[in-house]
C-alpha cells in the first residue's frame, strides 16, 4: 500500500476542518499542517491531498504562499486538491487558491485526480475551474457549510482507489 497523506493550509481554521474529515473518511492518518512541515516529509509520500483556502482577491493561503515549492517533487505522484473559499463575497475568485496549487503541481508532472463538476455550485469565476469542472473539491465554509460533509463524503468515494 503506498503512503498518503493530507497537507493544509489554513489562517481561520475552516481548511484544517476539512482536511480532517476527509482524513477520517478516508482513513488517513497523516495530516500536516504546510506551516508546521518541511517537503522532506511531504516528498515521502507517494499519494498526496493538498487543500488551502483562498485570501483576498484570489490568493494563496500565507503559509502555502511562503512555501518553496520548488524543494517538492511530486513528479508522478498521485495528488488529489481541495479549496476553500467564499462563493458570496468573493465570487469572482472562487477557489483560486486551488487553481494556483493545480498549476504548480501540473507543471511538475504530477497525476492530478478528483475533478468536481460546477453543478451546484453559484460563483461567478474560478481560476480552480478547467473543462467545466473544478480541478478538485470546493468548499464554502462561510455560505455553504451544510453541504460540506456531503460534498467531502462524495469526493472521498470518488477518489478512493486512487488513494487504497
Amino acid at each position: 500500500m503506498s503512503k498518503v497523506c493530507i497537507v493544509y493550509g489554513s489562517s481561520m481554521g475552516n481548511t484544517e476542518e476539512a482536511a480532517n474529515l476527509i482524513a477520517n473518511k478516508l482513513g488517513v492518518d497523516d495530516v500536516y499542517n504546510i506551516g508546521q512541515t518541511d517537503a522532506d516529509t511531504i516528498n515521502g509520500y507517494e499519494k498526496i491531498i493538498f487543500g488551502t483556502s483562498t485570501w483576498g482577491s484570489g490568493d494563496l493561503q500565507d503559509e502555502w504562499d511562503s512555501f518553496d515549492f520548488d524543494s517538492l517533487d511530486v513528479k508522478g505522484k498521485t495528488i488529489a486538491l481541495f479549496g476553500m473559499g467564499d462563493s458570496s463575497s468573493y465570487s469572482d475568485t472562487y477557489c483560486n487558491g486551488m487553481g494556483i496549487l493545480f498549476e504548480k503541481f501540473s507543471a511538475k508532472g504530477a497525476k492530478i485526480v478528483g475533478a468536481v463538476s460546477t453543478d451546484g455550485y453559484t460563483f461567478d469565476e474560478s481560476e480552480a475551474v478547467k473543462d467545466g469542472k473544478f480541478v478538485g473539491l470546493a468548499l464554502d465554509a462561510d455560505n455553504e457549510s451544510d453541504k460540506t460533509e456531503e460534498r467531502i463524503s462524495n469526493w472521498v468515494e470518488q477518489i478512493r482507489s486512487d488513494f487504497a
